[in-house]
């Protein structure tokens, strides 16, 4: 394709970096906004920055904002929605869109009217009311915070016991710490199986062919113990429209379509052998799943990112294994603690023991004078992919990569994919979800 303009729009926090710098390494014009000031220096050195996104918008062939938020608010659907109606291509969401991420009721209302099989669930205004339901209906439930506080990962809980005692423990404790913040919560029924994340890229007219399958590791250490995170890790492989996609978003295509989505989407699931159970969306981007499908689309992602905007019908090439990558962090991550950051990661070097920078990919990070440092207050400089014709070979190339970098207290999981390998995938095969 010929060069094009590319504008990346973060109104929130910096979560786009890669996608920027690798369409720019590609040879197309990239700018690049930032509005968190805490965030504004990630990706300095790598990819042009602008302090004004609107005024490039006449500029931009292609504009892509990266998450639901606007500064505290949901919003960047709404603005995506606006220039597509002045004609701009756009990889973004809409109002209704948003809304599936940050109003967990409404999303299981969307999967229910059109068909779609959706696990036991409650919505509560009220620590009391919820309270009374686990001891009145006992068994174990997962609670999910609503609105913006559903963004500190580790008030997400998956409760243990059968009467949902520990679930009763929980919410008296959030209702003492966090009731001024956390104006609702969501009670899923605890569900067991495999957990897996369908993720379909949007034209806004019908779903890309090729499909992404992918593993999420959201605890902090091997063996899926410890802190919910963002994310610490995802494995992953692309295929076609199997039973798994047929029966989540097979059914929400055409209301996709109504809507007018272009970008990325994610429907998190857990499947049995009785069904499919979905969870959550993710109605854009996800970290670091965007850094690895990057990796793993192996014809140019610029033109993927163009023909999706435009409803050009893009048809990428893709890896025909399997993938992983690995958030590598440092102190304090996943906590904020202002004074442990800057003794031990602000601006701390990036050291890399050779010149090879295959599957190295940005989050919090800069470049000053040729020398890569961490950025922003995050800790959360590096994802390393790896990519393989089987979870294993993807494994040991990504951590094999992984010891080629040298930063002094960094720490990542080393178990990334093991869960696949460990018998995930003979149980979703043997289900009959993957097809041939």
């Amino acid at each position: 394709m010929d060069t094009a303009n590319f504008l990346f729009v973060s109104a929130d926090a910096a979560l786009i970096t890669d996608l920027a710098w690798q369409v720019s390494r590609e040879g197309h014009a990239v700018k690049y906004y930032v509005e968190a000031e805490s965030d504004r220096e990630i990706g300095d050195g790598f990819v042009p920055k602008t302090d004004d996104w609107r005024a490039e918008v006449g500029w931009a062939d292609v504009i892509i904002f990266d998450d639901i938020w606007v500064g505290s608010d949901v919003g960047t659907g709404a603005l995506a929605e606006e220039l597509r109606e002045e004609g701009k291509a756009v990889v973004g969401g809409t109002p209704n869109t948003d809304r599936l991420e940050e109003d967990r009721g409404y999303a299981m209302e969307i999967l229910e009217e059109h068909g779609v099989n959706t696990v036991e669930h409650h919505v509560f205004d009220s620590f009391d009311a919820g309270i009374k339901h686990v001891q009145e209906n006992p068994a174990p439930y997962v609670i999910k915070p609503l609105g913006e506080v559903q963004n500190v990962k580790r008030l997400l809980y998956v409760g243990n016991e059968d009467d949902g005692g520990d679930v009763v423990d929980v919410l008296r404790a959030y209702k003492k710490a966090w009731g001024h913040r956390m104006k609702g919560f969501q009670l899923q029924r605890k569900v067991e199986g495999v957990e897996v994340a369908i993720c379909g890229f949007f034209d806004g007219d019908e779903f890309v062919d090729r499909v992404n399958f992918n593993f999420e590791h959201k605890k902090l250490f091997p063996g899926n113990i410890g802190p919910s995170t963002g994310e610490m890790g995802t494995s992953m492989f692309w295929a076609g429209r199997n039973r798994l996609f047929q029966e989540t978003f097979g059914k929400l295509e055409g209301w996709l379509a109504d809507e007018g989505y272009v970008g990325s989407i994610d429907i998190n699931c857990i499947v049995n052998e009785t069904g499919i159970y979905p969870l959550e969306f993710t109605p854009r981007f996800g970290y670091p799943t965007i850094a690895l499908q990057e990796e793993s689309i192996e014809s140019s992602t610029a033109e993927f990112f163009y023909d999706l905007a435009h409803g050009n019908g893009p048809d990428p090439e893709v890896h025909g294994g399997y993938q992983i990558a690995v958030r590598v962090v440092l102190p304090p991550f996943p906590f904020d603690d202002e004074q442990t950051y800057d003794e031990n990661s602000r601006n701390a070097a990036v050291v890399f023991e050779t010149e090879n920078r295959d599957g190295i990919h940005l989050e919090d990070t800069k470049r000053v004078d040729g020398q890569w440092r961490v950025a922003g207050g995050s800790g959360m400089p590096l994802v390393v992919t790896g990519k393989g014709e089987t979870m294993q070979a993807a494994r040991e190339q990504a951590y094999d990569r992984i010891d080629g970098v040298v930063m002094p207290n960094m720490y990542y999981r080393d178990d990334i994919g093991e869960r696949w390998v460990g018998g995930d995938g003979d149980r979703l095969q043997s289900w009959g979800y993957l097809g041939p």
